[in-house]
């Protein structure tokens, strides 16, 4: 997919001295010619590392967004910063003298500076211990060839290109491989497996042989990680326009099993009789490709990951019927958020969100049919709110049948489906419904004090608009209210 990449005279571009920092955004070149500037005044050599240089080669450097540009210094990386920022004129320099780094932002970049380093870890912890070092001693600690090229932006060498390991070969080969032994890289910091993998998804790219069975023999050790830096790379995995390669990689490295052992179990197809079941894991990842071709967020991209998370604990096969997974959608729905706590996923809205498509991603196919009621109709979108739409692009999406016709048949339903709901809600605006009585006007007109009996009116009320008795409307409620209270009062 990316070899078109290339085409943009490759090979021209490393020979050519100066051409790499000459062909960058001009507000870009600008900054660096400043930071070219302070590093002689400081007497700092000063290189651009990593991620910017990687995306220059591969034409994904960006102009408009705000851009994350590493920087290193042979030396004090907060000397560097506090000159630039002078020369600049930025007023918010970051100072973090404990990791011995500084921040500026500066015209939509957040430039980070720091003093090359060499490092070295304890088995049991990812956290380094850091010493001074060269260029070469930093390119050394990087986690891919591909992150490790730099332009040097000094004087006598001016953008030209530092590539010690590789890592232009890697681009043009499509490839993510570290630049030392990937034992000792993944077990210096055992986060480097998630990133290959998210790197590989991003990109595209493969992962290199070697580097693979690194990930394999030592993914155990991704368990020291805090679960907050393993969502950080994972939601990265999902936002990307395949986010199935990904979750292909953790799977089969064994690393998806030591933080989300719940997807795993999705895996594996049973058989009795001679009947069985699709594979839910390869079906979900499907599903989460679908969701992401119709450029889903995270959230509906996570709905479509969790959507049929509890059919391995609902499978049951009934004689005469085949396989079921009856009620995988409530208990799904109720896995959520425990899930997502353990995941250190946020427990808010986004959550709820998730929640409430997984709980209802069955409801729509079951409205197709004449008969069904517009009753049915008002409690889906009722329930779902506002949430309607995407619950319908998660339904579509978990099509995944090869058989054409199938797909073609299922799409009609949910159209038809849609039709049902578009007429249903423009008669009764049930759409984030909100009660046309309030608590105090029952409270006022009954003369109640709070209580329980004025939230079970209200249900009341709710359900007879939902089932049709009364049209949704202050006086039809009202007027109902009044019919129904005695039943109430008399609780009372």
């Amino acid at each position: 997919m990316y070899l078109f990449l290339f085409l943009r005279s490759f090979y021209d571009k490393q020979l050519m001295k100066n051409s790499e920092v000459e062909d960058i955004p001009p507000k870009h070149q600008k900054v660096f010619k400043e930071i070219s500037e302070a590093g002689k005044t400081v007497a700092q050599d000063v290189y651009v590392v990593g991620g910017y240089v990687r995306d220059y080669y591969l034409n994904r450097t960006k102009d408009e967004d705000l851009l994350d540009i590493d920087f290193v210094t042979v030396g004090s990386g907060i000397e560097i910063a506090k000159e630039i920022a002078d020369r600049l004129n930025a007023d918010n320099l970051s100072v973090y003298k404990q990791f011995g780094t500084a921040h500026i932002k500066h015209d939509n970049m957040d430039l980070e500076f720091v003093g090359a380093r060499k490092e070295s870890y304890r088995r049991d912890s990812r956290k380094p211990i850091v010493e001074d070092g060269t260029l070469k001693d930093d390119q050394l600690r990087r986690d891919f060839t591909i992150n490790a090229l730099s332009w040097s932006l000094n004087e006598e060498n001016y953008g030209q290109l530092v590539d010690p390991f590789g890592g232009i070969q890697d681009l043009k080969k499509q490839l993510i491989r570290t630049p030392v032994d990937p034992l000792k890289t993944f077990e210096d910091d055992p986060l480097r497996m998630m990133r290959a993998i998210r790197f590989a998804t991003q990109l595209q790219f493969d992962i290199e042989e070697q580097t693979y069975r690194g990930i394999e023999e030592m993914a155990e050790r991704i368990e020291i990680i805090s679960k907050e830096r393993i969502i950080e790379e994972l939601n990265k995995m999902v936002l990307a326009e395949k986010p199935s390669i990904g979750f292909n990689h953790l799977f089969k490295t064994g690393l998806l099993e030591h933080f989300f052992p719940e997807m795993v179990e999705l895996h594996g197809v049973e058989e009795v009789r001679g009947v069985s079941h699709k594979d839910n894991f390869w079906h979900t990842l499907k599903v989460l490709d679908n969701v992401a071709e119709m450029d889903g967020d995270l959230w509906i991209r996570w709905a479509a990951i969790m959507h049929d998370i509890a059919k391995p604990a609902t499978q049951k096969f009934v004689k005469g019927t085949g396989w079921t997974f009856h009620g995988h959608d409530a208990l799904g729905a109720k896995w959520v958020k425990p899930i997502f706590r353990r995941l250190g996923l946020p427990l808010d809205e986004r959550m709820r969100y998730v929640r409430k498509l997984v709980r209802l991603h069955l409801r729509p196919i079951a409205l197709v049919s004449d008969d069904v009621t517009d009753s049915a109709v008002r409690r889906l979108i009722y329930e779902a709110g506002d949430d309607i739409d995407d619950l319908m692009t998660l339904c579509r999406a978990d099509i995944t049948s090869k058989n054409d016709y199938k797909v073609k048949q299922y799409n009609r339903n949910f159209d038809y489906v849609e039709k049902k709901i578009e007429e249903v809600e423009k008669k009764d605006r049930i759409r984030n419904w909100t009660n046309p009585v309030s608590g105090d006007e029952i409270m006022e007109a009954l003369n109640l004090d709070p209580g329980p009996v004025i939230g079970d009116i209200k249900d009341a009320i709710k359900e007879a608009i939902l089932d049709g008795k009364i049209p949704n409307e202050h006086d039809a409620a009202y007027n109902y209210m009044m019919d129904i209270k005695d039943q109430f009062l008399e609780k009372k």
